[in-house]
């Protein structure tokens, strides 16, 4: 079968018609794809939105615990007396009732003047330290530890044990009947207390 000139004459207005509706159909085609490329394109920009929307807040209810959890241990401090000035005479005072209570002999101290412990503090409060040193005799070694945990416990400021020396006692009548001191010690203490830096 041949195709004449007068054939495509018959059909050329079908061709265009055709070729009209392949244009449409790229266009067509052109444009669901774009639209999908711009659809993508926004829902990964929400998603990255969202997600850091989604960080921000976490960020800030973390902060948020962080503060409560700054704020009560705070309160716990300043409760204690290690935030503000030091309370020597108070230190004194628990000295002596622990002295009494565990039937110290001997007890002797000796506070130097207190002095920043860090030099040069960056934030609104600073630690101070005022050293002591503690002279004293003991029936046996569980005296000293329950010395330093009474004070731990008891005590307005923060306790820091630098050093201490245990001696024991040269014998006699009176120790071996247990009326006397077995041992001596000598212990360096920090006492640490939290205070706000002047002019912040």
């Amino acid at each position: 079968m041949k195709f004449l000139r007068s054939d495509y004459r018959k059909i050329q207005a079908s061709l265009w018609v055709a070729l009209l509706m392949i244009a449409i159909g790229a266009a067509a085609l052109y444009y669901s794809h774009s639209a999908r490329t711009r659809a993508e394109l926004a829902r990964d920009l929400v998603m990255a939105q969202r997600q850091e929307s989604d960080g921000k807040l976490k960020q800030v209810r973390d902060e948020e615990i962080e503060i409560k959890q700054k704020s009560i241990l705070f309160t716990r401090l300043q409760e204690r007396g290690i935030i503000g000035p030091e309370q020597r005479l108070e230190w004194v005072e628990l000295l002596k009732e622990i002295r009494d209570k565990r039937r110290l002999i001997d007890l002797q101290y000796e506070i130097a003047p207190q002095r920043l412990l860090d030099g040069n503090p960056t934030g609104s409060y600073a630690f101070h330290s005022s050293a002591m040193k503690l002279q004293f005799r003991l029936l046996h070694e569980e005296d000293l530890t329950r010395l330093i945990g009474d004070l731990r416990s008891q005590a307005k400021a923060l306790i820091r044990v630098r050093s201490c020396d245990v001696a024991r006692l040269p014998a006699s009548a009176d120790e071996r009947s247990g009326r006397r001191a077995n041992l001596s010690a000598e212990c360096e203490i920090d006492w640490l207390t939290l205070r706000e830096v002047s002019g912040k």
